[in-house]
């Protein structure tokens, strides 16, 4: 399969950056020119930013499930799809073909169907990292239904927000699934979260680890009777159900600086294009290659990069079950030598967390046949940049340390391998079709380089979030409203006398921890749902494996017992009511917060004791009580 689209020379980048800037829409026309559309688009773009109202190739007519899957059946029907590494490495594997995934896609859409779903409804699935995860995506896709993925990790309360929020009536979920050394239980899991949601009608359930489950009769049903359905009707085909290029194609929740997760939409044309465009170009993707994502579907990069971009470019996508450090910590190592990996992409935290253990497990292993090194979730330091290129790549392998969020829907600043220079601890730039700009705290742009800022993007691209779901006000308001005229990504950003892109940090309250974002009135709120507390104030710190800690700062009504337990109980409330992902590293129990006059908590004082910075505070004196900062500053965990 060839890439009409795909840049191969630095020279055609640079034709590409002029032609992307000069003429957005020629340039994005062209790009999705090269997909299968059943018609062809009205206009290419039509958008305002201050709505926001924002649609890409409008009229279009497709089902993005025909890009990733029938369009490949003549030339690729026998070529690996997904390959699947189980958790345990003594489990057999299994390769899915394209025809393969094809035929599991049509049976699982037929499922879907059986049980009354339709176009429009939206599907949770809750899932461990299994090849059915990827069918149960695709066959939402195919009939049109809205898939929301919610990652295997998170509680059953949050499971509850999420599907009041997006008023998902059906679920996919598993028994339950295997993560290292824990077997987490998925189903009774979801059905600690129905208590909430009678209006779920049902709920199918792969089997995975065997675990015992209450199956509730007329709603609960095994996946593997419902295929057995479809098969006794003959395996009828499904045909894609035709979508305009608006359509929604998934929600996924994130994090926001308030409590309530925001479920942000992708639509089904723009999100097609731009997702298989940055796959291709930014790993420099060559057919035959084995691409290894270790993201979980259940976030945004797993969408991307592991079910949809290399789909669609007809690549094979490594799916990895297991944990970086389990059963030792050469398991990813061994997963490269084993499929002769091509591209690996991982997040700084599996490279920080697999430095600790030395190069052993990386030198018992043949690691020749990778080409491409990838970075996401967060900036990589230098020292995890530098290990990751000397001992891994060898000095051989581009890395491309790739900046993007769930709201981009796919990479926006980044080197493409072997194509633009890298620079460690720099995304470096834009991919051509992107227009970054910093601003100043007025919204001025800020021009030339050597200079800080506010990243903004000033123009359209094609996976752009559209709304968060059932309000279109947040949307706005969180992303548009900030800076009039731009997206606002709430990053703080450099860029250097080359023009490169550095990105420091969120500054927003928003915390970036192992590469997932946690709002931090989202942990405040879970906090303070403990009996014994009182008030709650979260920052980050800065975190030697996980980029960024969680340290709160915590009033605690209860002068009996162990603070040390008080702390587990606290960190064991956050676990229920988010998930493990959101457990505070450090909880400091204090009398007071640093409040103004008006009642707002200062964190940006917390924030700096929180990083070690406890002599240069900047300006107490309008704290309500200035002296509690003295005392927060000596019970410094």
């Amino acid at each position: 399969m060839s890439y009409p689209f795909q840049i191969k020379t630095p020279e055609e980048h640079q034709v590409a950056m002029q032609k992307s800037t000069n003429d957005p829409e020629g340039f994005w026309a062209e790009v999705a020119s090269s997909f299968l559309w059943r018609k062809r688009w009205d206009s290419v773009l039509d958008w305002n930013f201050n709505t926001p109202d924002i649609k890409w190739f409008a009229g279009g007519k497709l089902n993005i499930t025909e890009n990733c899957l029938d369009r490949h059946l003549g030339s690729l029907g026998n070529k690996p799809a997904i390959i699947w590494e189980p958790n345990d490495p003594e489990e057999h594997h299994r390769v899915i073909t394209y025809r393969d995934l094809h035929h599991k896609v049509v049976q699982f859409a037929n499922v879907l169907k059986n049980n009354n779903v339709k176009k429009g409804d939206r599907v949770c699935i809750y899932m461990g990292m299994v090849p059915e995860l990827a069918v149960a995506v695709l066959a939402c896709a195919r009939i049109g239904a809205i898939h929301s993925v919610i990652f295997g990790g998170f509680s059953a309360q949050s499971i509850a927000d999420r599907l009041q929020d997006a008023q998902a009536e059906f679920i996919v979920t598993c028994d339950g699934a295997y993560r290292g050394n824990k077997e987490i239980p998925l189903k009774s899991v979801i059905d600690d979260a129905l208590v909430q949601c009678r209006f779920v009608k049902k709920v199918i359930v792969l089997t995975r680890t065997r675990i015992p489950v209450s199956m509730i009769k007329g709603r609960d049903l095994w996946w593997e009777d419902e295929i057995k359905k479809v098969e006794t009707m003959g395996n009828p085909d499904c045909p894609a159900e035709i979508m305009d290029a608006e359509d929604p194609l998934f929600i996924l929740y994130t994090s926001g600086s308030t409590g309530k997760p925001k479920g942000v939409v992708h639509s089904c044309g723009g999100y097609m294009v731009y997702t298989t465009y940055s796959f291709v170009n930014v790993f420099q993707y060559k057919p035959g290659d084995i691409h290894f994502c270790t993201a979980d579907v259940g976030w945004i990069t797993g969408h991307s990069y592991i079910v949809y971009g290399p789909l669609c470019a007809g690549a094979t996508s490594l799916m990895f079950e297991g944990i970086p450090t389990w059963p030792d910590a050469g398991r990813f190592w061994d997963v490269v030598d084993k499929y002769k990996v091509n591209i690996l992409y991982t997040a700084p935290t599996a490279i920080r967390s697999l430095m600790s253990y030395g190069l052993g497990p990386v030198n018992t292993h043949d690691l020749s046949s990778l080409k491409v090194l990838g970075s996401v979730g967060e900036p990589i330091n230098e020292e995890a940049w530098q290990w990751l290129n000397e001992n891994i790549g060898k000095g051989k392998c581009p890395v491309v340390d790739t900046w993007w969020q769930t709201e981009t829907g796919g990479i926006m600043i980044s080197n493409m391998a072997g194509i633009t220079p890298s620079k460690p601890s720099y995304a470096t730039l834009p991919l051509p079709g992107v227009q970054p700009v910093l601003v100043d705290d007025a919204g001025k742009e800020i021009e030339g380089n050597n200079v800080s800022g506010n990243l903004c993007i000033k123009f359209p691209w094609p996976s752009i979030i559209r709304t968060t779901y059932g309000d279109h006000e947040r949307c706005r308001l969180n992303y548009f409203s900030t800076y009039p005229g731009y997206y606002f990504t709430g990053d703080g950003c450099y860029r250097d006398e080359a023009g490169n892109y550095r990105i420091t940090g969120r500054v927003d309250d928003v915390l970036n921890v192992s590469g997932h974002r946690i709002g931090t009135a989202e942990v405040e709120n879970a906090i303070n749902m403990h009996a014994g507390v009182i008030e709650s104030a979260v920052v980050g710190y800065p975190h030697d494996i996980k980029g960024q800690g969680i340290y709160a700062f915590v009033i605690y009504s209860s002068t009996h017992g162990d603070e040390n337990l008080s702390r587990q109980d606290i960190s064991q409330t956050v676990a229920r009511i988010i998930g493990a992902i959101a457990r505070p590293d450090k909880i400091q129990f204090v009398s007071n917060l640093p409040k103004t006059r008006s009642g707002k908590i200062m964190r940006r004082i917390l924030r700096k004791i929180a990083e070690g910075e406890v002599e240069n505070l900047g300006d107490t004196s309008t704290l309500l009580d200035p002296n509690v900062v003295e005392e927060i500053k000596n019970g410094k965990l």
